[in-house]
């Protein structure tokens, strides 16, 4: 895969605690910080695009890949869980903590299949 492009994103969930809430709203604002057509400036197909997703919380075993998944109209996602992100403790001490998801989404193509 030929990386082309990286964009950062940040999600939360302010009072649930939900670690799968927090990664999907980060993979959306990342997604919603660009518009840029990549697949038709290369020629390709936008199912060709080859998206690596990077997520990083603090307990990377709450996160429901599969709900991650959803958020992509097309393309093919390859979800990789770190560690990272912060839990922000509520400020009355009570509670879930505010959860914050950092996203880099990594875009590229298989640029030798389509060249030749």
């Amino acid at each position: 895969m030929e990386k082309l492009l990286v964009e950062f994103g940040m999600g939360t969930s302010l009072r649930r605690g939900d670690y799968t809430e927090a990664a999907v709203r980060g993979v959306k604002d990342a997604l919603w910080h660009n518009s840029i057509n990549l697949a038709e400036l290369f020629g390709f197909e936008k199912t060709d695009m080859q998206i690596i997703v990077d997520i990083g919380v603090q307990h990377p075993e709450k996160v429901d890949v599969d709900k991650v998944l959803t958020v992509f109209p097309y393309g093919q996602a390859d979800v990789r869980l770190h560690h990272g992100g912060l839990d922000a403790p509520r400020p009355d001490g009570d509670g879930n903590p505010t959860i914050m998801a950092n996203v880099a989404l990594t875009v590229g193509f298989d640029m030798e299949r389509k060249d030749g």
